[in-house]
């Protein structure tokens, strides 16, 4: 009956999503709402007080995975609050791209621009850049979205084939089922897929688009900034590597580093202090991840995702690993891959590179399914979920052909 109930208020809540534009509440409210509730429910009915301290302690271990992404996340939103507020991200999109260019040219750079910087850093900072992008250039509405879309698959995208880019990706790597030169085979498929959607997407653009055209006048603080920022990123995946020190440690202090340089290089025209641009961080963002991932939290708690890794087991695992990918576009990927190594299938190399590019890339297939996709919608107001659903044709055609691409290079490389 618990269980029952507890489901329930998850379905409620991903129709809370859904239906945001009809209800006209915010979705970061109705998922925080029910997330709580959902753990509310879970301490009610533990009957005892043995069961508890069990629900106790399995809540803050919840909270504690919430709070590292919540700080993360933080950290990098306002690196990118600053760096967009001092014009320094349209700066860089201006030394990369012409002020001129086709649609279709953009979407491909776009593309892999995405692609490329979620292979070198983070999904969320990868996506918080990327978009960045976009609010440089003169878009109608519905290109916009396109683009928001193409952003989100790209990045998923990128990560894939390294263990800095996607957490998945470490964790499969870390149990020892592959290799670092198996993973970057995993470019191949993933670069193509994301290239045949942005390809699939331009076929009806036309016209030409032009950047917003900016006075490239910055202080040296600015320029300090940015390198902190970039630094940063590159001592992310460096400690991480050699140290295994959490990539929240290192962009903490590259955050309190920023705030020490603003402060000793801050003149009186400055409008802003360099800490208050924290205030310009959007809290519905990390509002709407915290009641998502107390909701899976929940699922986790109940043996949902255990009951899942029970079915994975019972069929073919190329077919499980396609539907797993497509499991993680609802379920987060992050206690899905867990659950799953937990249960230990017996796999062969292709078939453990087909899980990582599944687990990877199917988040996609979904605007919550992902880190990249929550992102975009609380960034891109013409993205909806239910908005999004026009493009799942096309993403499950791009995801199918880069898991068969992953599959054949797998088999052909590494098969028996």
């Amino acid at each position: 009956m618990l269980y029952t109930f507890l489901i329930i208020l998850a379905v409620l809540a991903l129709l809370s999503i859904i239906f945001e534009e009809v209800t006209h509440l915010n979705k970061a409210k109705t998922t925080l709402f029910f997330g709580c509730i959902s753990w509310i429910a879970l301490f009610m009915s533990a009957g005892d007080p043995g069961h508890e301290k069990l629900v106790e302690h399995q809540l803050n271990e919840n909270l504690l995975e919430i709070a590292t992404l919540w700080l993360f996340l933080m950290s990098t939103m306002t690196f990118v609050a600053y760096l967009n507020a001092k014009g320094m991200i349209q700066i860089l999109v201006q030394k990369l791209f012409p002020q001129r260019v086709s649609t279709r040219m953009l979407m491909l750079q776009v593309a892999l621009f995405s692609l490329v910087l979620s292979a070198i850093c983070d999904n969320v900072t990868a996506t918080l850049v990327s978009l960045g992008l976009l609010t440089t250039f003169k878009l109608d509405k519905q290109m916009r979205r396109r683009m928001a879309v193409l952003i989100i698959f790209a990045v998923n995208s990128g990560g894939v084939s390294l263990i800095t880019g996607d957490v998945t990706t470490l964790m499969i790597f870390l149990g020892g089922h592959v290799h670092m030169s198996e993973l970057l085979m995993l470019v191949l498929p993933a670069a193509f897929s994301v290239m045949l959607l942005a390809i699939l997407f331009s076929l009806n653009a036309k016209g030409e688009v032009s950047t917003t055209p900016i006075r490239q006048s910055y202080e040296t603080v600015d320029v300090l900034i940015a390198i902190i920022f970039f630094t940063t990123i590159l001592m992310t995946m460096a400690l991480n590597i050699l140290f295994a020190i959490p990539p929240v440690l290192t962009f903490l202090t590259g955050l309190s580093i920023m705030f020490l340089v603003g402060h000793t290089a801050r003149n009186d025209k400055e409008e802003l202090q360099i800490l208050e641009y924290i205030r310009q961080v959007e809290y519905d963002t990390l509002l709407f991840f915290l009641g998502i991932l107390l909701l899976v939290g929940m699922l986790k708690e109940i043996g949902t995702l255990d009951l899942l890794a029970q079915v994975y087991a019972r069929h073919d695992p190329n077919i499980s690993n396609f539907v797993t990918g497509m499991g993680s576009a609802v379920l987060d990927n992050v206690p899905l891959t867990a659950a799953l190594l937990k249960a230990a299938p017996q796999l062969t190399t292709p078939e453990w590179l087909g899980l990582t590019y599944a687990v990877g890339v199917g988040g996609s297939l979904l605007v919550i399914g992902s880190a990249a996709g929550i992102i975009a919608m609380s960034k891109v107001k013409e993205l909806t979920f239910v908005s999004y659903l026009k493009y799942v044709p096309a993403l499950l055609l791009c995801y199918s052909v880069g898991y068969a691409l992953t599959l054949l290079l797998g088999n052909y490389f590494y098969g028996a």
